[in-house]
């Protein structure tokens, strides 16, 4: 008889999503509020990427209006090159992000490992996540963080965007003028503060593509004010050997991305801006419509039988956690008692579960419901397998900053502000 209180609670699948609802796999990656764990949804045995999030660092790092920011956004997105929120929900101790799984590494990890990419294979990535960006931009979406640490791939190789933790909505009546994002990634535009908005992320395109094709990136500086002026004035310069490693197509393409007027940059030509993409002589041998189904086969295929992502994370799980993540029933609290931080995370980080629920934008300018850019499912009724699939390697220490000048207008509060952190977030932070 006493064995019976053994026994496992049935799972309410029909109730709101909760941790009960999923198998805790192994810890595939670390950020700076928590850590990203593989799991299994119990009923549909499809995989995910769990990103938790502990609510009493989130509230000492003031990083409480990101992390709803980032929330509310990623609910409003659904692309084949994004890496989508699945389901959002909390418990007493943390908030959880349940994501699209990606096993394949991110780039900075294989870049580190090879030094350089082919061209064929750079310029596959590049149309992927141009195609993210281009979706972004007309929902009104800027990344400000794009780089080769948070592009990451699937099981099959395919690129996706992650790390939507200070993208915001821009407007062209309102310029964003907060600098924000890795610095060497940012744009002139945000350095030189001129207000922005868009634009920027194609100025960081142009840099991943740059560091990839040669290894090393177009703009360097040993301090910060030695990096702005670099990026703001330097005269842009390919190495030596750059015509052996690639095109003229290609340098023409990367040099148009990293044209410091936003106006002539190659993506941002007013009203066709990623038309004008699309037709650049370097993307010609890209069938657009077979690449967004992802019908083009990858040039690389990661190996399924080696961790391409820091394997040193489930080590440090099991030897060093002293209040390892488990499901926990909620306890009843009554909300006053908690500090204003906790009660914003208990009101505005709301349950999201994509099978049931549309999605929808919270920004005020684009009130409406968003149609999903893929509807396909599997079998089990989960997403297509060519789109779930990588973790993170370890990000390479990068000053990232960001500013309180863009809260977005959803949150109502003020962002987190990080002037010159060195942070060594994995990828799907």
């Amino acid at each position: 008889m006493g064995a019976l209180c053994c026994r496992p609670q049935p799972v309410d699948f029909d109730g709101e999503v909760n941790l009960f609802h999923f198998i805790l796999l192994r810890c595939v990656g670390k950020g700076a509020f928590g850590k990203v764990r593989m799991v299994q949804h119990k009923q549909t045995q499809e995989l995910y990427a769990l990103k938790y999030i502990n609510k009493a660092k989130c509230v000492k790092m003031k990083a409480v209006a990101n992390i709803i920011q980032e929330r509310k956004l990623l609910e409003e997105i659904d692309h084949p090159f994004v890496v989508n929120m699945r389901y959002a929900f909390q418990d007493d101790e943390n908030c959880f992000f349940v994501l699209d799984l990606m096993l394949g590494g991110d780039l900075r990890f294989h870049l580190e490992r090879s030094g350089s990419l082919s061209e064929d294979t750079v310029r596959f990535y590049v149309a992927e996540i141009a195609s993210a960006l281009a979706y972004l931009h007309e929902n009104r979406i800027t990344h400000r963080d794009l780089k080769p640490d948070n592009i990451l791939l699937d099981a099959s190789g395919h690129a996706h965007l992650t790390d939507f933790n200070i993208a915001v909505h821009f407007s062209e009546r309102r310029l964003l003028s907060g600098v924000a994002g890795s610095m060497a990634y940012m744009a002139p535009e945000i350095l030189a503060k001129r207000g922005y908005t868009y634009t920027i992320d194609w100025w960081s395109l142009g840099v991943c593509a740059y560091e990839l094709l040669f290894g090393r990136r177009p703009f360097k500086g040993r301090t910060n004010t030695d990096l702005t002026h670099s990026i703001t004035k330097d005269h842009l310069r390919f190495p030596e050997d750059a015509e052996k490693k690639c095109s003229r197509a290609a340098l023409q393409a990367v040099k148009g991305f990293l044209e410091r007027d936003p106006s002539r940059r190659l993506g941002c030509k007013s009203g066709e801006g990623f038309e004008e993409l699309r037709r650049h002589p370097w993307f010609s041998c890209i069938d657009w419509t077979a690449l967004e189904t992802k019908s083009i086969p990858p040039p690389f295929i990661p190996d399924s039988k080696k961790a391409n992502f820091d394997a040193s994370h489930e080590l440090e799980e099991l030897l060093l956690e002293d209040n390892p993540l488990k499901a926990k029933t909620r306890k009843n609290r009554d909300v006053n008692t908690l500090s204003v931080e906790m009660r914003q995370m208990e009101d505005q980080f709301e349950t999201y579960d994509f099978k049931k629920m549309l999605r929808r934008s919270y920004y005020p300018h684009n009130q409406q419901i968003v149609s999903s850019f893929t509807a396909a499912t599997s079998s089990s009724g989960g997403p297509i397998a060519s789109r779930p699939v990588t973790p993170a390697a370890t990000e390479q220490r990068l000053t990232r900053i960001t500013t309180s000048e863009d809260c977005s207008p959803y949150t109502g509060c003020e962002p987190v502000q990080m002037k010159n952190v060195q942070y060594g977030e994995k990828a799907y932070s």
